[in-house]
């Protein structure tokens, strides 16, 4: 599949270089208890993440309220680019979802709290689901009082549709987890066309009078109603479907409608009357009227946040954050710093070694101790910008465990000594490593510094600066030429399995696929396809914990660099202001007016 949605943050807006900020995050928890899901409807407890599971109970509406708040007025958000799809099965990345929930509701749900922790719920669904037959099967009921923005009634047919229309020719742009899960097939439109030739798929049962819908899976997805919290599985009412032009219109069945959008341009969006929000237990609905302005650049945007004159003491950056030119002026001002927030982007950024050209564990072992992290953070902004990554999987994944395998947090710098010696024992002293990373004024200052500490290890370093246009269709290859190569990745919802199957799972070694390292090792695919099935979020966590903490030493595929963070900035009439941790923007929802 493409970047996930969430990596969308770091393959466009990162690469984009000097004028993106770069930065990390602290530290995971280590810990993790939680009861099984098997048979039991939403249960579930805290992981020891930031994520938990919602009973019914954290599912009933309304959500909770957000100090201070006060209904009325009209909030501006301010991004360099329109959405691109606004068709709930035409979204997947974060920054199409971000503005979809305002609009867009699925059978389950991520409610957010103050401190940006979050707990899975049902949203359109009473509970996160009952599973039963080892993750195979999922049974979801939704709540009485739903309707759509013109009053219909939303129905378990409409959940069925727009599960279903994620199956048509139109809709390639969305993800495609469920559709595999349902089919067990990667290509599953040569199994299932979609709901327009009349068809239903067999696997998803509803019944209307208990307003139930039940999903018979040909693959055990014990995390299934995470799946279904993805804006790509949002319902659709059957009768009001225009097909392809439901991207420009599509009908709201959560508290703002689309009223006008010029096309890159403005958009704006009005209160659904129809909305109810005893029934939705994530959004609130303070502002009358959201207006989104497309074009300003970051460092425009973050200079007229600074100002904070007319209209835009009502705005806030939307998407793009505070550009590294305006970085150390908001943390050292304090009235400005008060007006901003931030937060990390979930994933992780990383440097992918290229196994088959390096199949020596030792040499690729010496490239991690070698990597200069505490260099490439200084050309970032330095401590600002955020922590060291260690490990593979992100600090907002369900179970992760925080490692240090080759000792980066007390060597940032790099440890030539000990990559000497690896390179040593190998018989590699003086391996040409091929380096390859996009071009941009960012890394064509992080390759001076990546080449020198190379150098200093003992390697021959070779550097590759590729158009960034290109990049991703250049190192996706099979056949690329290069050792080491930068790259990152974001999870679809937050468990292990969306960070190390498509990363690092050997069936996934193909032309235009993620696993760049390569890596094909059997005992890694066998842990994979034993993790993905283990039914305990709790257990699944530990297991995919103890899996990377294995891979990055038995095969160290990757070097890990940061967990990322941005800062953004927002007008003085403006509340409510909180980071989103799965979008990786503000949590529009919260936003209000300031009296």
């Amino acid at each position: 599949m493409s970047l996930s949605r969430r990596n969308f943050i770091i393959a466009t807006s990162v690469a984009a270089g000097a004028s993106s900020l770069l930065s990390a995050c602290t530290s995971g928890s280590t810990g993790s208890t939680g009861s099984k899901s098997g048979g039991q409807a939403g249960t579930g407890k805290y992981t020891g993440s930031t994520v938990a599971i919602g009973t019914a109970q954290d599912s009933a509406g309304p959500a909770p309220a957000v100090a201070g708040a006060r209904k009325g007025g009209d909030i501006r958000g301010i991004a360099p680019d329109d959405f691109s799809h606004l068709d709930p099965q035409r979204i997947y990345y974060a920054w199409n979802s971000a503005v979809g929930n305002l609009f867009i509701r699925c059978l389950t749900g991520y409610k957010i709290a103050a401190d940006g922790s979050m707990k899975l719920v049902g949203d359109l669904a009473t509970d996160t689901g009952t599973e039963s037959d080892g993750g195979k099967t999922w049974t979801f009921t939704l709540k009485d009082g739903l309707k759509w923005e013109d009053g219909s009634e939303l129905t378990v047919d409409d959940v069925r549709h727009g599960i279903e229309r994620g199956f048509a020719s139109f809709t390639t742009e969305g993800a495609g987890y469920a559709q595999t899960a349902l089919t067990g097939k990667t290509d599953f439109r040569s199994v299932y066309k979609g709901p327009y030739s009349g068809k239903h798929l067999d696997s998803v049962v509803t019944d209307t009078a208990k307003k139930t819908i039940t999903f018979k899976l040909a693959l055990a997805r014990p995390d299934f109603n995470f799946t279904l919290a993805m804006a790509s599985y949002g319902a659709v009412p059957v009768k009001l479907d225009t097909k392809e032009k439901y991207d420009k219109d599509p009908v709201s069945a959560g508290p703002y409608r689309i009223k006008q959008h010029a096309v890159d341009k403005s958009m704006t969006l009005a209160r659904n009357p129809h909305w109810d929000e005893k029934t939705d237990p994530i959004r609130t609905a303070y502002p009358d009227t959201f207006t989104f302005e497309f074009g300003p650049e970051g460092l425009a945007t973050a200079d007229r946040m600074i100002a904070d004159s007319g209209d835009d003491q009502y705005a806030f950056m939307s998407y793009g954050g505070v550009p590294a030119e305006r970085i150390q002026k908001v943390l050292t001002d304090p009235e400005l710093k008060k007006r901003s927030f931030n937060g990390l982007l979930t994933g992780t950024y990383y440097y992918a070694i290229n196994t088959k050209r390096i199949p020596d564990l030792k040499v690729r072992q010496a490239l991690i101790h070698a990597w200069p992290l505490e260099q490439i953070r200084k050309l970032y902004g330095g401590p600002s910008a955020g922590d060291y990554a260690t490990t593979l999987l992100s600090p907002d994944i369900l179970g992760r465990e925080k490692f240090d395998v080759y000792d980066k947090l007390t060597k940032p710098q790099g440890d030539p000594e000990t990559a000497k010696k690896l390179l040593a024992e190998a018989g590699k002293t003086g391996q040409k490593i091929v380096y390859a990373f996009p071009q941009t004024p960012t890394y064509d200052k992080t390759k001076v510094v990546i080449e020198n500490a190379l150098k200093k290890a003992g390697f021959n370093p070779v550097i590759k600066p590729i158009d960034s246009t290109s990049y991703y269709d250049q190192i996706q290859q099979i056949d690329n030429q290069f050792d080491v190569m930068w790259f990152g990745w974001a999870p679809d919802w937050p468990t292990g399995y969306t960070m190390i199957q498509p990363l690092l799972d050997g069936g996934t070694v193909a032309n235009g696929a993620n696993n760049i390292s390569q890596l094909k090792v059997d005992w890694v695919d066998e842990a994979i396809k034993k993790n993905a099935e283990i039914a305990d979020p709790a257990e699944a966590g530990k297991a995919w914990a103890a899996l990377d903490k294995r891979i990055m030493t038995e095969e160290a595929p990757i070097i890990p660099e940061t967990y990322s963070r941005r800062f953004y900035l927002y007008g003085s009439k403006v509340g409510g202001a909180l980071f989103d941790p799965l979008n990786s923007s503000a949590v529009f929802y919260k936003l209000y007016v300031k009296a």
